[in-house]
């Protein structure tokens, strides 16, 4: 993921309720050297997703736990709800067996997102856990899902 990725990224504007997942403003990411706006961070778990024609598509975040890998997905919002979500989800899920073989994947979804929980589950997370926790936009009840499948190819790719 670039510097320009990033940029891009703070100016994806979702509808609502997807909305809370709007990332600040860059420069307020800058300031704050918040997440993928401070480069180490951005080097060591951020992954631009992009399509064919290789405009970006999305992101990956790959979160090193303990013993676990934790996925975080954004996808661009004209791209929402148009199919993509599994091969995403695939894909960052191919890269982190890739990165740490041993590690357990999982990911957190808000539990009102009945959208992603359905994309997950057809990508082969299952839900373990429920509990609360605060996020950007306050306390949120969010599932942890661990996959349960085997890595699919795919026509899309991260850099």
């Amino acid at each position: 993921m670039t510097e320009e990725d990033g940029r891009q990224v703070c100016g994806w504007l979702y509808p609502e309720p997807y909305d809370r997942y709007r990332w600040p403003a860059w420069e307020q990411m800058v300031r704050q050297r918040k997440e993928f706006a401070d480069p180490d961070i951005r080097k060591a778990q951020y992954l631009a997703v992009r399509d064919e024609r290789g405009e970006l598509a999305g992101y990956v975040q790959l979160f090193a736990l303990d013993r676990a890998i934790r996925l975080g997905l954004g996808l661009r919002p004209d791209l929402c709800d148009r199919g993509y979500g599994k091969e995403v989800t695939l894909l960052a899920v191919r890269e982190a067996a890739k990165r740490r073989p041993w590690a357990e994947i999982d990911l957190e979804v808000e539990t009102w997102n009945r959208r992603a929980i359905r994309v997950y589950e057809k990508a082969g997370f299952r839900a373990q856990d429920e509990y609360e926790r605060q996020a950007g936009h306050g306390a949120v009840r969010v599932l942890c899902m661990v996959w349960q499948g085997e890595p699919e190819n795919s026509g899309v790719h991260v850099e």
